[in-house]
């Protein structure tokens, strides 16, 4: 059984082993109903709609300076 002449150095080891960890950015599709990006299959978080429906309430925060007015 071979075995190897030299020992590997960490940073060649480092980066043989962080060649297979990259991540990738997920897939996004536009909503039908307002375009912000979305995972698909799912409702969007900006208007609540999914399959051209309302599916889901949407809360919107106030501002705080509008309440000291």
């Amino acid at each position: 059984m071979p075995n190897p002449k030299r020992k590997h150095t960490r940073s060649r080891r480092d980066l043989r082993r962080s060649s297979n960890s990259k991540l990738t950015a997920a897939h996004t599709v536009a909503c039908a109903n307002c375009g912000a990006p979305r995972l698909p299959h799912n409702v969007c978080a900006k208007c609540g709609f999914y399959g051209g429906k309302l599916v889901a309430k949407v809360k919107v925060k106030k501002a705080k300076n509008d309440e000291s007015k």
